[in-house]
């Protein structure tokens, strides 16, 4: 219900910037596969042995759709979802499917795409501010079934790409994209200065999606 409610008042902003600024609207579906990497831990003996120390989603298929207003020449603004059926998995010595991850991106963005409005070829840049959702996880540890209860973070998705128009209402999307989701921040020690005094200073960890995507753009 919470992903529903939240590609609904993403595409309900779009819309309604439209009407006032419109100068066209382009929706496109796209697939593609994601390179995920996840975060470190502290090394921990399980009881399989094996040492584990990091915790990640498993490389996979991702999918999903942009909704965006043309406002002027080249600007874009839209709305991006995305999710991606995949594993978790904790690594070390060996690797462990931990269990099924759903996880799903919602951003809204601005793009930019060069080159006239009719090109029959338009690269286009763009960033987006939002959060990433993993699912709950249903996992069997030693022979005992257990959840572990999903969790939204802040996120940031960053993209390039070429928009390919054979006619003028139908193309192709390329794209390759990367979303940094933040997940926690280690303590790394105290840094001291003589006029601001000392402060924890922390490392922050990030979860990464490196995408290769492309579809089909349709322009109204």
């Amino acid at each position: 219900m919470l992903n529903r409610g939240i590609v609904a008042a993403g595409l309900l902003l779009v819309t309604g910037v439209a009407p006032a600024f419109a100068q066209g609207v382009e929706v496109s579906g796209f697939v593609g596969f994601s390179l995920s990497d996840g975060v470190d831990s502290d090394p921990i003996l399980a009881g399989d042995g094996n040492i584990y120390d990091t915790i990640e989603p498993k490389d996979s298929l991702i999918y999903g759709f942009t909704v965006g207003v043309l406002v002027g020449e080249g600007a874009e603004v839209g709305f991006r979802w995305a999710t991606q059926p995949t594993q978790l998995q904790a690594t070390g010595t060996t690797e462990r499917e931990i269990g099924d991850l759903s996880i799903n991106s919602y951003h809204g963005y601005f793009a930019y795409n060069f080159g006239e409005t009719d090109a029959p070829m338009r690269p286009f840049v763009l960033f987006g501010l939002g959060a990433t959702s993993f699912g709950d996880i249903e996992a069997t540890v030693a022979g005992v079934s257990r959840s572990i209860g999903g969790e939204t973070q802040f996120s940031t998705t960053w993209a390039g790409g070429v928009k390919i128009f054979p006619s003028p209402n139908v193309g192709v999307r390329l794209a390759m994209e990367w979303t940094p989701t933040y997940i926690k921040t280690d303590s790394v020690g105290w840094w001291c200065d003589p006029y601001w005094g000392c402060y924890l200073v922390g490392n922050a960890q990030y979860s990464n999606s490196f995408q290769f995507n492309g579809g089909v753009t349709v322009r109204f």
